[in-house]
């Protein structure tokens, strides 16, 4: 998660000089679904995803594979007290994927024009089901999320598929099965080689049995990282703090889990 953060402060480096000009084409807390039905267990696992939050600006549509459940965070009938959320991040609502038992799948899709980069905000937590089969979590069990950039070039609603242009995985903490442990990540997908602007990204927890996400913010920019926040550029920083910072950019490559996969294809 460190390698993450330091990415951060390097992407907001790289606009010391100019005004962000990042175009947010998502942002979404998870805080209005449209008809939450509580099924047992503080989960809602048979409305799916787009039936709760499509529409959300007018016309998104989002596909998904399997069930991928909306978890009521302040209820009180998970593991029979309800779930916990020390720090308050998810508010209400938060959404849940399966790893193991069945590979759930969340896609989004944009048009990003010519920009080099869609990136990516989105806060993550282990978490786990007291119902429908659950617990899926094994003690101290690590969720890895994996995200995964594809050219669209027919702009359809999918899940990802053909010409994959980026893909990096990254790691929550592990926590009890009822608390969340929120960790912030700012992912940089690099979108060139795209046929026409048109691109999905595929959410998939690849491993850790469950997981949750909320608060995503997608935005398209030729600056790695860059999510449309803050408005003005950022204050000037030192040359020696400049100079750290080119210096842990420069080790990123060697040490993060990006994958670059021009040409290679997955269904």
């Amino acid at each position: 998660m460190k390698i993450t953060k330091f990415l951060c402060f390097i992407s907001l480096l790289s606009g010391y000089s100019s005004v962000y000009s990042a175009t947010v084409l998502y942002d979404q807390d998870f805080e209005n679904p449209a008809s939450f039905v509580n099924n047992a267990g503080d989960v809602n696992i048979f409305n799916d995803v787009n039936s709760l939050y499509g529409d959300q600006p007018d016309g998104f549509t989002f596909a998904q594979k399997f069930t991928v459940e909306t978890l009521l965070v302040t209820g009180n009938q998970a593991f029979g007290t309800g779930y916990s959320d020390p720090a308050g991040t998810a508010g209400n609502y938060a959404i849940g994927m399966l790893a193991n038992y069945q590979n759930d799948l969340l896609g989004l899709s944009f048009d990003i024009g010519t920009n080099n980069f869609l990136n990516t905000s989105i806060d993550l937590s282990s978490i786990d089901l007291s119902v429908f089969s659950g617990p899926f979590v094994p003690d101290g069990a690590i969720p890895t999320f994996e995200f995964t950039l594809f050219d669209n070039p027919f702009g359809i609603t999918t899940t990802g598929g053909g010409t994959i242009l980026d893909s990096i995985q990254v790691d929550a903490p592990a926590s009890a099965k009822s608390v969340f442990d929120w960790t912030n990540v700012i992912l940089p997908l690099d979108a060139t080689g795209n046929t026409n602007g048109n691109v999905t990204l595929r959410i998939d927890l690849i491993d850790g049995g469950y997981g949750a996400m909320d608060n995503l913010i997608i935005a398209a920019s030729d600056i790695a990282g860059d999510i449309g926040t803050p408005t003005q550029p950022p204050a000037a920083v030192s040359e020696t703090t400049s100079l750290l910072l080119f210096g842990i950019g420069m080790l990123f490559p060697f040490i993060s889990r990006r994958k670059k996969n021009y040409g290679q294809t997955r269904e």
